[in-house]
């Protein structure tokens, strides 16, 4: 099957099922994965860049960006949930591909889904910082500006954003258990935060913001009117990514075939209740210009200050001036709880692609104290904590979006495969109207793919470049399902996707160049065409020894004396 080959249901059922004390805890019930799904999407979606994407793309229309975006989830949704109950093991969609569309689609979206719940935990550390520093500005208590903030935005190095991640890191390190319990009482505590702000501030809506509802566009793809509305709902879209998480935790689940369907769909539905409304009031009691700049990643912070009535000078005074510092604590609290989810899911993924020998060994070993990845959990601690604390909020959020994107799309597309190949395999949970579901699933997350901004292609090409490479120069000797082989049947098509990926570096350069004008800095363009041409190179010279060995081979054949 070489490059192509899949890993048997069977095999996979038979991972699911081990037990001892090499292998990860089962300890997640249904309500326990409800709590995991609701406590990742809230958190991402409601308390960080919701600001920023109604102050920069959909204007109060941000609630029609939710509901597009909740639509393309749940044709998702759906297909997760079968492939949930059919395959229950850590790893997400890229066991679903390994299972069914075979080996290296399962690399290209097991890499993605790094780059997805990497840059999501940064999006989100960022977004507590900022949290951070409003709650103590509150107290009387000032952090330097250049110690909060990475470099793009004024400062030097964001502290408190890496400070989060290192300790959601070392308590994920100790096991799933503890950290289950303690995402529990955190979702309670931001639902509560989310009622209170929706009632409270009900009454403190002012409709004049809502006019105009969908702003016109600036005569820029994506700048307001019904672009950037489709660009708001692929933004937000990874605010969704919750019940994604969801499904990396099968292998730590009770009765995954029951439960993990109804952890992800329930979670998803109380989640976009929760966005609709919860948008509704924040662009209702401010105006949606008000969220610019750094304050948009703290949106409530903002919106809550403008709950109140106007004094003599026309300046409002907070009614309830409390509510802010109450809230803006539970925030800091319930974001702690998504920074370790999507840590988890992330060091899982991790884990299931070094069990199939796609990657080296060290991240998949299971210490034996507390049954968890500790290598990942480490590596990942470093690499989000940095980034946390140099990379601007906003390109991170918007990278999360195009991995979650491109992750639920080959979702999608692997429910058409694997009714066709396996139709007998038995599923607790059937995605309804195939093919219906799923092509609606592949068009709508396409459909906003393509209204992310250029920059985002960019990163998401070259970060694709990169993971081919790991995987030419190591995980492909290394499988697990077909070892030691130098060569493997389909190894063209690898090579091949290397030079159409280098290809499509240099049109997303030039794209992004075209958008922001030719005079601007090109330090985008040029990194795009170095890596485009340094990949052609390394891919035309695989081609060459590739069809070199073939050559030898053959004169060795037809010099070879027959017996």
């Amino acid at each position: 099957m070489g490059l192509f080959i899949r890993k048997s249901i069977e095999s996979l059922q038979d991972e699911a099922a081990e037990t001892g004390s090499k292998t990860l805890k089962r300890v997640l019930g249904p309500v326990s994965l409800v709590a995991l799904g609701v406590g990742v999407i809230i958190g991402a979606g409601l308390f960080s860049i919701t600001g920023t994407v109604a102050a920069s793309y959909s204007g109060p229309a941000i609630t029609l960006s939710f509901i597009i975006a909740a639509i393309g989830c749940c044709f998702a949704g759906l297909c997760y949930a079968e492939f949930a109950s059919m395959i229950p093991v850590a790893g997400s969609a890229y066991t679903y591909s390994y299972a069914t569309m075979g080996e290296l689609i399962a690399w290209i979206i097991g890499w993605d889904l790094v780059l997805e719940y990497t840059v999501a935990a940064t999006t989100v550390s960022i977004s507590w910082s900022r949290y951070l520093t409003v709650f103590c500005q509150g107290i009387g208590i000032e952090f330097p500006h250049a110690l909060t903030a990475c470099p793009w935005d004024g400062g030097i190095i964001n502290i408190p954003a890496m400070v989060i991640v290192v300790l959601m890191s070392i308590i994920l390190m100790r096991g799933t258990a503890g950290s289950s319990f303690f995402n529990g009482l955190i979702v309670f505590l931001k639902i509560a935060v989310i009622l209170i702000f929706v009632i409270l501030g009900w009454k403190f809506i002012q409709t004049d913001n809502y006019i105009p509802y969908i702003p016109e566009n600036t005569g820029k793809l994506g700048e307001f009117g019904i672009s950037g509305i489709l660009r708001g709902a692929a933004i937000v879209f990874f605010a969704f990514l919750g019940f994604d998480a969801v499904s990396t935790a099968a292998q730590e689940t009770k009765n995954p075939k029951r439960d993990m369907p109804i952890g992800i769909l329930v979670s998803l539905l109380i989640c976009t209740i929760l966005y609709t409304l919860f948008a509704h009031v924040m662009t209702g009691v401010a105006h949606y210009t008000e969220f610019e700049g750094q304050v948009g990643i703290a949106p409530v912070a903002v919106a809550i200050e403008k709950m109140g009535y106007p004094d003599a000078a026309g300046v409002v005074q907070p009614v309830y001036p409390w509510l802010n510092k109450a809230i803006i604590l539970a925030i800091l609290f319930g974001y702690c709880s998504v920074i370790m989810v999507t840590l988890l899911g992330q060091s899982r993924v991790f884990l299931s692609m070094s069990r199939d020998g796609l990657l080296p060994p060290f991240f998949s070993r299971i210490n034996e104290k507390y049954r968890t990845p500790v290598h990942s959990n480490c590596l990942f601690m470093v690499l989000v904590s940095l980034l946390a604390g140099f990379v601007p909020a906003e390109v991170a959020g918007e990278m999360t979006s195009i991995g979650t994107l491109l992750a639920f799309t080959l979702v999608c597309a692997a429910i058409l495969v694997v009714r066709k190949t396996m139709p007998d395999i038995h599923r607790a949970f059937k995605t309804p109207f195939v093919p219906f579901v799923p092509i609606m699933g592949i068009l709508t997350c396409l459909c906003m793919m393509c209204f992310l901004p250029a920059d985002t292609w960019i990163r998401l090409v070259l970060w694709m470049l990169v993971g081919l490479d790991v995987y030419a120069c190591y995980g492909i000797r290394h499988s697990k399902l077909e070892h030691g082989k130098a060569h493997r049947q389909g190894d063209i098509v690898l090579n091949v996707l290397g030079l159409v990926l280098s290809v499509l570096s240099v049109i997303t350069g030039l794209w992004h160049q075209q958008t922001v004008g030719w005079q601007e800095d090109k330090t985008l363009l040029t990194v795009s065409f170095v890596f485009a041409f340094a990949h052609c190179a390394f891919y035309m010279w695989r081609i060459w020894k590739h069809s070199h060995a073939h050559e030898n081979a053959d004169k060795n054949a037809k010099t070879e004396p027959n017996p």
